[in-house]
């Protein structure tokens, strides 16, 4: 295997050709075989590139990929010799096109991490926010570093509750004044999904979930960003704050809009996780509100042409809309509830064919439009292909009574006896 770099504008050229530029086998990291940038040895002897090992060890690896023996420790120590032997060499062959690599930053330890965050709950009981601010400036400065800084502040078992503890005390006090200190802690905090229960009652609190509210209206994409994402992962931890939401003036429109207005796939996947618990655990007056702005007909339109995610929770939302007998009305009166429905059967994800079959189930029962409309669209034949290509006890089971129910209609085809599909001549 050759490992060069071809010199990009060579100082001279006497019409030979290009002269290629071989890196020493040692300067190689064993196992992506790339140049190493942070050079660090194993308590095998072996050294490899911080970030390869890294991900070796994080895999669930005890092994030293090169001897295979088993690690007697996890200590990554950095070869400095190699790296300078590596930096001199970048710069003997710069005009090569071969860019010094940089002096790496020295990781962050975990009693740096514990000391930044015993400052940040010092000044959270003071409500000092420059302090504070300051304190969230070094913890984002070094994530953003490497992942490995982040890991080691995740890995504090006292970050999450710290900081969520900072963000209740200063939206408690005035959301305008700290607004600085807020937007640095959810955007630190959402590296530390999910949050610990510490954590929920903190960012459910009543002055946390309306200060998030009001991010939502920013004009700042990122920040709008970092606030949906925390109440999805906040509600999906716990649904116990579902009911303090919806108590915001304005928050139902609000997450409407995101799904009418898309602005990008990372506002739209929680804003769909949001609007699904509300209408789980909510009152029917929400689910009326939903339904009245158009949700159903919209959520159809989305399913047409969108990525998985988005689908399946897309789907997952008619399904629970078609529990109340409103949402079922509005899905029969949209001419493309049901062909979007029955296409998605096996389409995008075992998922989203499980959230199908089950709104079909419950769009079908004793309705012979329905059913007649279903039969037009293939559901029959994509009914049977499932149950025969297999699918979870639950879903199996509505499908069975659907193919029962659709059997009738099929003009020239004998009944279908209870599960003995097997024997049946596919028309597909």
């Amino acid at each position: 295997m050759v490992f060069s770099w071809r010199k990009k504008k060579p100082r001279s050229f006497n019409g030979d050709k290009k002269k290629e530029l071989e890196i020493p086998r040692h300067f190689l990291c064993p196992i992506t075989l790339a140049l190493m940038k942070d050079p660090v040895t194993l308590s095998s002897g072996v050294t490899y590139d911080r970030e390869s090992i890294e991900k070796w060890l994080d895999d669930g690896n005890f092994t030293c990929p090169v001897s295979n023996q088993v690690l007697r420790s996890f200590d990554q120590i950095p070869n400095h010799s190699l790296r300078k032997m590596i930096q001199d060499w970048c710069v003997e062959n710069r005009s090569y096109g071969v860019e010094r690599i940089p002096t790496p930053r020295i990781p962050v330890s975990f009693a740096e991490v514990s000391e930044v965050l015993f400052s940040i709950m010092d000044s959270t009981r003071r409500l000092d926010r420059c302090a504070c601010l300051d304190s969230l400036h070094k913890l984002k400065k070094w994530g953003l570093e490497s992942e490995r800084n982040k890991r080691c502040i995740v890995a504090n078992a006292a970050a999450a509750g710290a900081i969520a503890a900072a963000f209740d005390a200063f939206a408690g006090e005035s959301v305008d004044k700290n607004i600085n200190v807020l937007e640095e802690i959810l955007f630190v905090i959402n590296w530390m999904f999910p949050l610990t229960e510490q954590a929920q009652r903190y960012i459910g609190s009543q002055a946390s979930l309306h200060c998030i509210a009001l991010f939502l209206k920013s004009e700042d994409l990122s920040l709008k960003q970092n606030a949906i994402t925390v109440l999805a992962e906040l509600l999906s931890c716990n649904q116990k704050y579902t009911q303090a939401l919806t108590t915001i003036d304005g928050i139902n429109k609000t997450l409407f809009h995101f799904i009418n207005n898309p602005i990008c796939p990372s506002i739209t996947k929680p804003s769909l996780t949001l609007i699904y618990h509300i209408v789980s655990l909510s009152n029917e007056n929400t689910t009326t509100e939903f339904i009245n702005m158009g949700l159903i007909p919209l959520l159809l339109e989305i399913m047409i042409d969108s990525q998985k995610a988005i689908c399946e929770k897309a789907l997952a939302l008619i399904d629970q809309l078609c529990e109340t007998e409103q949402g079922r009305g509005f899905a029969y009166d949209d001419a493309l509830a049901m062909p979007v429905l029955v296409k998605k059967i096996l389409r995008v994800s075992e998922l989203a064919t499980e959230y199908s079959v089950s709104a079909i189930w419950k769009l079908s029962k004793g309705d012979e439009k329905v059913l007649m409309e279903a039969l037009q669209f293939g559901a029959f034949q994509k009914l049977l292909l499932l149950i025969q290509v297999g699918c979870n006890d639950k879903t199996k089971e509505k499908a069975t009574e659907l193919l029962k129910l659709l059997n009738p209609y099929r003009p020239g085809l004998e009944c279908i006896d209870s599960l003995d599909f097997k024997n049946i001549k596919r028309s597909f």
